[in-house]
């Protein structure tokens, strides 16, 4: 008996001696935490006032941003996360810090805080999304920072140079193809956004590869039925084997790599094994043409070693890099951040376009007018002008059009960088807001470009109306209009989505002289945006086109 209350003695000791052991443990690690954030405080003080810039103070309903976290994710889940941001910044100004989970971020639609972030500070902040874009994009300029992204970018700019992009005869096929899946009557509509994200994906995949993955063309099916099917029948017959298996696959892997990006530190989450499995299918099929590409550059090296002519043939954007490096990897990497880029902005725009044709019949018919007095109503009209590079340019209303719609639906409506240093922002501290504000090191500056876009003291109090004659008035914006980003990032392929949506645009009016919404009533008169890592309309754009 005594050795059994020996025992219950001992164990009782062994128990008091761990939770002392873990006791100190804890205090230790408490008193690290509060030392690591008083040295913090003063460090942020000291800096503050090297620097004359001020910390925003946190303007989350809670200390760690909680709530405002699952107000975001309702918002975006209701397609309304544009909306919360404006409310925001109508209620705490241009330039204000809240606390999401945990993470002070720094928001702002201040131009000069943008231009800072994005050109004159440029070196002091980075991308931050390198772990969420890498399954899919890999090393690649949308992924990379500092020395790599320069050498993708040089990789890839000659590339983007006028006399490759201002070709606009490889566009009419793809064209033509969307004009076959149209109803084309005046009494049957169907989603014109749809139809655009696969004209623009047949289009990139030409220009980059050599050859269209065709996805407007579904394998085997009757055309005229495609309006009739479900989301559901068209995913199946996409998700088949081949080249429309690619372009399923890059849609889907694309959209879990927005929510990754949405995710931040847990981009982990999303690695579902269709994630993984639609990755590999989009490499192999890129993989496929960068051996082909490759192929053909040795047999080209022989045959002029042999003496032979080589005849060249029409630019293909993978030949191209071939002669700058024959590593598979980087070659894919690259092509397959290019297509990211140009197909969904492309898409955007033209999808923007024609919803608000559609509901503006003045802005319509003045730009029809203005397209038939130039080109014709066909193309290579007698006595009209060619469409081309140039002449696109040149069609004052069509700009004015595109500029408008960039301006009320920019491709990419939000961003945000990531402080690679303590620095500053210009302005946006004190009370009038106009002392410089301080951003720690790891923390985020998020930016709405959509929001921005609509401020009524840059763009007058019609801010949110579609009026394409606000580009006549002679007013120039610099920061204020960043439909294509700005700085050392700015967009290289911009002058080929201009282009390119300027053609598509100028074809379609030659061909129809009516176009009509047939969406259904839209809350308060205000679109649904799905707002990704690039916006759509979340209804699609219905409109019926066609010839009176």
């Amino acid at each position: 008996m005594a050795v059994q209350v020996q025992g219950q003695h001992i164990v009782a000791l062994t128990a008091v001696g761990s939770f002392k052991h873990a006791l100190i443990g804890l205090s230790v690690v408490l008193i690290y935490l509060l030392v690591k954030r008083i040295n913090s405080i003063i460090v942020e003080r000291q800096f503050a006032r090297k620097c004359g810039a001020v910390r925003l103070p946190n303007r989350s309903e809670d200390p760690l941003g909680i709530r405002l976290f699952w107000k975001l994710y309702r918002a975006l889940k209701a397609h309304k996360v544009l909306e919360q941001a404006r409310d925001y910044h109508n209620e705490f100004g241009t330039t204000f810090a809240t606390k999401i989970l945990g993470a002070m971020h720094t928001n702002t639609i201040d131009p000069e805080n943008i231009k800072a972030v994005l050109a004159t500070q440029f070196n002091d902040f980075d991308l931050g999304r390198y772990e969420a874009f890498y399954p899919l994009l890999g090393d690649g300029i949308f992924t990379l920072d500092h020395q790599a992204w320069s050498r993708s970018r040089a990789l890839l700019r000659p590339q983007f140079s006028r006399q490759q992009v201002s070709d606009v005869s490889k566009l009419e096929p793809h064209v033509q193809n969307l004009i076959a899946c149209m109803p084309c009557t005046s009494t049957e509509s169907c989603d014109i956004q749809q139809l655009f994200y696969r004209m623009t994906m047949d289009s990139a995949t030409e220009f980059l590869f050599g050859e269209s993955v065709y996805s407007l063309k579904l394998a085997d099916e009757n055309i005229a039925n495609l309006q009739r099917k479900s989301k559901q029948e068209i995913a199946a017959v996409a998700s088949s084997a081949g080249k429309q298996g690619f372009a399923y696959a890059f849609n889907y892997s694309q959209e879990i790599v927005s929510f990754r990006v949405l995710l931040q530190s847990f981009y982990w989450l999303m690695n579902t094994k269709k994630f993984r499995d639609s990755n590999a299918i989009v490499h192999r099929f890129v993989d496929y043409y960068v051996g082909k590409a490759l192929d053909h550059y040795r047999e080209s090296v022989e045959q002029k070693k042999q003496g032979e002519v080589v005849l060249s043939e029409r630019y293909v954007f993978l030949d191209a890099l071939v002669e700058e490096t024959h590593n598979p990897k980087i070659l894919r990497d690259q092509l397959l951040n290019i297509l990211l880029a140009g197909r969904d902005t492309t898409a955007g725009l033209l999808s923007w376009v024609f919803y608000l044709l559609a509901r503006h019949p003045r802005v319509f018919e003045k730009l029809r007018t203005e397209i038939i007095d130039n080109f014709g109503d066909r193309p290579s009209a007698p006595g009209k002008k060619p469409i081309n590079f140039e002449t696109l340019k040149n069609v004052t209303y069509l700009r004015h059009v595109l500029n408008e719609v960039l301006r009320l639906y920019p491709s990419v409506p939000q961003n945000f960088r990531v402080a690679n240093k303590d620095t500053t922002l210009p302005r946006g501290g004190g009370a009038d807001g106009q002392t410089p504000v301080l951003v720690r090191k790891g923390e985020k500056v998020f930016y709405s470009v959509w929001v921005m876009h609509r401020r009524k003291d840059l763009f007058d109090d019609d801010a949110d109306d579609f009026r394409p004659e606000r580009w006549a008035e002679g007013r120039v914006w610099m920061w204020e209009y960043l439909p294509f980003n700005g700085g050392p990032r700015i967009c290289l392929g911009q002058q080929y989505a201009l282009t390119e949506a300027g053609y598509a645009v100028v074809r379609l009016l030659q061909e129809f002289d009516t176009l009509e919404s047939t969406d259904l009533p839209e809350e308060n008169g205000v679109p649904s945006k799905r707002s990704l890592l690039t916006m759509s309309n979340a209804n699609g754009v219905h409109v019926r086109l066609y010839k009176k």
